[in-house]
């Protein structure tokens, strides 16, 4: 009966870290989210070396029109006014962006622009 026992608790034990495993995975890769966001060269910081040599922090918001500081580098000087979306990690902060037209905000994205 012992040795039953003993056999179940490992065998939990080893699901249990199995599961821990996809889930941290998950975490590191998988985990994303799109946030929107609009250029402003007032808030550009240029740094003096690398390849990304600006580098912004600003105001982004997701469809659902939550807030949040972010912040990413550039190789180039950004187009002022330009809006960006952005694909964002939790553990890895912004992954890519791309520029995209107003009119591909959505709607609760487009409210914090007033256009």
């Amino acid at each position: 009966m012992e040795n039953i026992k003993g056999k179940i608790f490992a065998g939990i034990g080893i699901v249990l870290v199995i599961a821990g495993f996809f889930v941290i995975f998950w975490l590191l890769f998988y985990q994303e989210s799109t946030y929107y966001t609009k250029i402003d060269n007032t808030k550009v910081e240029q740094l003096s070396s690398g390849d990304m040599r600006y580098e912004y922090t600003l105001n982004a918001y997701n469809k659902n029109g939550n807030s949040k500081e972010v912040t990413f580098k550039t190789s180039r000087e950004l187009k002022d006014d330009a809006y960006l979306k952005l694909d964002i990690m939790m553990t890895r902060g912004v992954r890519s962006w791309e520029e995209v037209e107003y009119n591909e905000l959505p709607d609760k994205v487009k409210n914090q622009y007033n256009k």
